[in-house]
Order: structure tokens, then sequence, then C-alpha cells
């Protein structure tokens, strides 16, 4: 729904004043460290996927606001800790615009019942587990209805072009998050350029200006800035490179050890590769799951950087050949599912009580990851209890008499 011009104006001021807040109490008081454990030796990873509607649509929408608000810090612990995950990946602000934690410089989710990212991570830490949180970075429908102007609508794809403006709220919503929550991290994700294919090759204004401030030239116009086309990808590269910078510079300024965790869907895509991000990012993911596309880019990251792969119903990966692959390279695994009850949670009892041979997708997914974290094998079974028994050897036969 469209707003008012005075709706627009008052809300936008709103956003303002508390960033400003938040600034000025970042500069008053230091930055918290992360109280949780600040390395893991093997990423073990999922997510309950609270972007995503649990539709068996194969285009999924966005998460409509407040879906999963009732969601238990508690129960959602447990959960990570019945995986075997030592990393849990949730949510500062998810698809929808609205964040997971209260009274933060980004609203919450419509009817949140538990401060849910700051419990998440506390009790998180007393199970000795890292806590990731996550923002949607070329995505924001509650951003695209306060700037209609600075926004390509609010379609489900890459949508905002990368302002001074929408920066800013960016920069405001990631030092509060971290400074707030006690998150050890956070993944960033779509990490694109607006998709010009939903707005129809047309340039909003203010995305001309940005060409013309990242490029020091007139805008070219819309016909010769098509992808692929070398003028399009060098912009691109800069507008990218710009967005990384504020990222990374509110969260370091929030928390020096906070790790930022860049996924994506194309690790080699050309306005990406070699870039600053991939050797200055803490965590790299290939969300496609391939290791030939992982083993193209070992060159390209830095010393601290630690590379992981993804298992999503999404990739179609084989899960039983690219864990033990990951496991012997030393690569981190990562797995995500739209969650299937209205606690935000995917029962694990029946994945668990079937062999890895009868399941399927993320099903599938979840049964090898899980056998994988708690140092099981594919051919062993749940003992219901938490635990998983490995087959019993064959006996050997006796020596035939000569």
């Amino acid at each position: 729904m469209a707003m008012t011009n005075k709706k627009i104006s008052a809300v936008t001021l709103c956003l303002v004043l508390k960033m400003i807040g938040a600034a000025v109490a970042s500069e008053a008081q230091p930055a918290n460290a992360a109280s949780g454990p600040l390395n893991v030796r093997e990423i073990k990873a999922y997510c309950l996927d609270f972007n995503w509607a649990a539709t068996d649509r194969k285009r999924k929408p966005f998460a409509a606001p407040g879906t999963w608000a009732s969601a238990d810090p508690a129960e959602h612990v447990a959960w990570y800790k019945a995986m075997g995950a030592n990393v849990i990946q949730t949510f500062c602000v998810s698809t929808n615009g609205y964040a997971w934690y209260k009274n933060g410089v980004v609203p919450e989710q419509p009817g949140l019942k538990h401060d849910f990212l700051p419990e998440v991570v506390k009790l998180g830490h007393q199970q000795g587990m890292l806590v990731m949180g996550y923002f949607c970075i070329a995505s924001n429908p509650v951003w695209a209805s306060i700037h209609p102007e600075l926004s390509y609508g609010a379609p489900t794809t890459y949508h905002i072009p990368y302002t001074d403006e929408y920066l800013a709220y960016l920069s405001a919503s990631i030092g509060d998050a971290v400074r707030k929550t006690g998150i050890d991290g956070f993944m960033i994700d779509w990490l694109w350029m607006p998709e010009r294919s939903s707005t129809a090759g047309k340039w909003l204004e203010c995305e001309k200006n940005l060409y013309r401030q990242l490029m020091g030239e007139e805008f070219p116009g819309e016909e010769k800035l098509v992808r692929g086309a070398p003028q399009y990808r060098a912009y691109g590269r800069k507008a990218l490179d710009r967005c990384w910078r504020t990222i990374r510079k509110a969260a370091k300024d929030a928390n020096p050890r906070c790790i930022i965790w860049l996924t994506t869907n194309q690790i080699n895509h050309p306005m990406v590769i070699n870039s600053d991000m991939y050797k200055e990012a803490d965590w790299l993911m290939n969300e496609a799951g391939d290791k030939k596309s992982i083993d193209a880019v070992k060159a390209m990251i830095g010393p601290q950087t630690r590379l992981i792969t993804c298992l999503a119903s999404w990739n179609g990966q084989d899960a039983t050949k690219v864990v033990p692959e990951a496991l012997q390279a030393g690569i981190g695994l990562y797995g995500f599912t739209v969650p299937r009850n209205d606690g935000g949670l995917v029962p694990l009892e029946r994945i668990l009580s079937r062999p890895v041979s009868e399941l399927q997708g993320d099903d599938r997914n979840i049964a090898v990851l899980v056998r994988a974290y708690h140092g099981a094998s594919n051919d062993s079974v749940s003992d219901g209890k938490g635990g998983f028994v490995e087959p019993a050897a064959p006996e050997a036969k006796p020596a035939s008499p000569k």
C-alpha cells in the first residue's frame, strides 16, 4: 500500500532520529565484544530460514511480516543442539525488512513475542555455539515503502540501488544489531546490483545520480548499460565495493571481532571475483554448493577467510558427496530450510528415524549433516536419544580347511 508524502516524511524522520541516536550511543559507549566463543575449529552451521513463506511454490514469496513471531528462543537453541551444530545462523533483519530483536533501528517483526535474537545469543553461548545474524542487502520492502523514489518497488529480487541514503540506513542497522544483540557476526546475502529484468531496463533518477557520483562522468543512457557491458560491470563493481566497505566499517566499528559472513549464489560472477570483499570477508560461502567453484576462488581470499559450502534443495547438490569432500578439504558446512510449524521449527524425529537413502531434498540434507555433525556415518541409525548407532561389522567367516 502506497504511503502519502506526509507519512513518508514522518517515518523517514523517525528513522533518521533513531539512526542519529544509535550513532551517538556508539560514540558514548565502547563496542561490546561478543561474549561467546571466538572461533570454531570446524564450521558446522545451519539455518531455520525465516526469509521465505512456507509454500510448495517453486518461486516462493517473502514471509509475511510477523510470520513465526512467536518463535521460542529456547526451543530453537535446543533444535540446533540436537542438530549437532556449533554455529546458529538466524536473523537480525529478514527479507521482509523487519527485525528479530526489539527496540532497534529497524522495526521489529509485528507481534514479536520474545526478544528473539538476543535471547538466542545468550542461550547459544551457554551451549558453546556461535550465533550469527543475517542481513539481505539488495532487498528490503520496508525501505522500499518508506522511500519509493530510492527503490525499484519491492519485488522478490534485488531492488535497491546503493545510494548514500540507503548505505546510511544499512550502516545504522548493522551497527545497532551488533551492539545490542551480542551476535558473534552476521551473514550478508544478496549483495548484488538491482535486477534490471524486473525494471524493464529502466533506471531511477537516484541511481543515475549514483552512476555519475561513482564513475565521475555523465550517465550514458540505459541502453548502453545493459548486463554484461564493460561500462555497466565497472559501475557495478564500484557500487558493490562501496557497499561492502560500508558493511565492514559498520560491523568492525561496533565490534572489531565481529565475523562477516559473505554468501553468494554466483561465487565466480565477474562483478565480485578478485574483489576486496573476497580478501576481507571472515567467512565466504558458495551457496551453489559445488566444490569446483570454491576451488576457483581460493587464490582470491584473504589469509583469515574461511570457506564454506552449502546444502539446500534449490542447489540440487548430493549431500552424501558434498559433505565428505568438504570435511576432507577443511571447508565449513552449512544448510538451510524453511520452517514447517508455527514455532519456526522443522521436526527432526521423522527425518532422523529413517535411513538417508529413503530421504530427498532438505530432509536428506539435514539427515546427512546431522550425522556428520555428530561424527556418525551415513549408514548409522538414530538411537532415539540424540545419538547414532553404527551398523555392526559383519562377522568374519571361518577359514576354509586346506
